[in-house]
């Protein structure tokens, strides 16, 4: 009856590579190791990469948002434009040199 018996092919494989094949086992598991790391390593790279890609383009909006408000500040700042507006909304007149008083502290 001893040559009857029917064993699982699994079983007897894990118990060959058990027995004998220790080292190929090892070897096998830091392999599949080595490949899932490396598999995570490369999608965080991708992740990463694509990230400073969209803070690029959000630095390029900022940059052209700035110009522009630094335009705008000019533009408002302009001496014309303040003198017009404040002597037509504000009323307001140059002063003439015999008009200025010139106030100094002690």
């Amino acid at each position: 009856m001893i040559g009857n018996e029917r064993h699982g092919l699994i079983g007897v494989i894990g118990s060959d590579l058990l027995r004998h094949g220790k080292l190929p086992l090892l070897l096998l598991i830091a392999v599949m190791v080595s490949a899932v790391l490396v598999v995570m390593t490369t999608h965080q790279s991708r992740r990463l990469t694509a990230e400073r890609e969209q803070m690029v383009l959000e630095k390029d909006a900022l940059d052209i948002e700035w110009r522009n408000l630094i335009l705008e500040e000019n533009a408002l700042g302009d001496h014309s434009r303040v003198e017009r507006i404040a002597t037509d909304k504000l009323q307001m007149q140059h002063v003439s040199p015999s008009q200025e008083n010139i106030v100094v502290q002690p």
